[in-house]
């Protein structure tokens, strides 16, 4: 049998970190938080059974397993950019190109998508699934949709709101929030930690996704409760699909953030469209 790899963003990360010797100047690079760099990078170690860092006070220096790994996996992820470069062609002068989450993508645009091609009926779009800074430079997109903090996102992006964090669940799912399973989505800056310094009494999550959408999904199905981005509950809960576990909410550190090619004007009309289906 084959054995699995482990995931492609986890050496992603360890190739950042080895690089910049720096989980924080990693973070940055590739637009993770700090503490999502760390796990990851945690997580291949314990997946390969090694030390890849020695962790010190004011830095961090390659194991003589890291600096094994590192050109093997920086002449991999060359040899993956290579190969896909040829396959990006770029936005056509009648397409227009969305990049963007994939949680962006099924929670917030599709569901009222067809209302803007009933509009623009000779408009051709193309979404692309981005993730990582360079994910959207490479893209070359019309119209931009990242995750993160004012300052990994860059200059002349808005934050799209609503922005805080609320906690949802399935109708279904009976139960006051301090004793139903909670579902915390990893990489975030604010979390069920920071719910609980307003709110004390929840216990620790006990499922664990890598995206707002991934843990939306889970708590649908009526498998605890998800603390989320708001932006990314609208439809969910106007359809039904999910309901708040409690009333409040809190501010979370990281939002989503929208930018577009102001000369082409599907994109301005995309944004003009996108900015009264979150107003609803």
């Amino acid at each position: 049998m084959t054995k699995s790899l482990p995931p492609l963003t986890w050496f992603r990360t360890f190739e950042a970190a080895a690089r910049h010797l720096s989980f924080t100047a990693a973070a940055n690079e590739i637009g993770m938080t700090q503490s999502a760099v760390s796990q990851q990078i945690k997580a291949l170690e314990t997946r390969l059974r090694v030390a890849l860092f020695t962790r010190h006070a004011r830095g961090l220096s390659l194991t003589d397993n890291g600096r094994s790994l590192l050109p093997q996996v920086g002449a991999a992820l060359e040899k993956l950019a290579f190969a896909t470069e040829a396959f990006d062609a770029g936005p056509t002068a009648d397409q227009l190109t969305i990049a963007t989450s994939v949680s962006v993508a099924q929670w917030v645009i599709t569901p009222h998508l067809a209302s803007f091609m009933s509009n623009h009926p000779d408009v051709r779009l193309r979404f692309l699934s981005a993730i990582w800074p360079d994910d959207f430079h490479t893209a070359r997109a019309d119209v931009e949709i990242r995750f993160g903090s004012q300052k990994q996102v860059g200059k002349n992006a808005e934050l799209l709101e609503p922005s805080r964090l609320v906690a949802l669940k399935s109708p279904r799912l009976e139960g006051k929030l301090e004793e139903l399973p909670l579902i915390e989505t990893v990489g975030t800056s604010s979390g069920w930690r920071a719910w609980g310094e307003v709110f004390p009494g929840c216990s620790a999550p006990s499922i664990f996704a890598d995206s707002y959408g991934m843990a939306l999904q889970i708590a649908m199905h009526g498998n605890g409760v998800a603390l989320v981005n708001e932006l990314l509950a609208g439809n969910a809960i106007k359809e039904g699909l999910l309901v708040q576990a409690h009333l409040a909410s809190i501010t979370g550190q990281e939002g989503y953030y929208l930018s577009i090619n102001e000369i082409n004007a599907n994109a301005v009309s995309f944004r003009d469209w996108l900015h009264r289906q979150l107003v609803r």
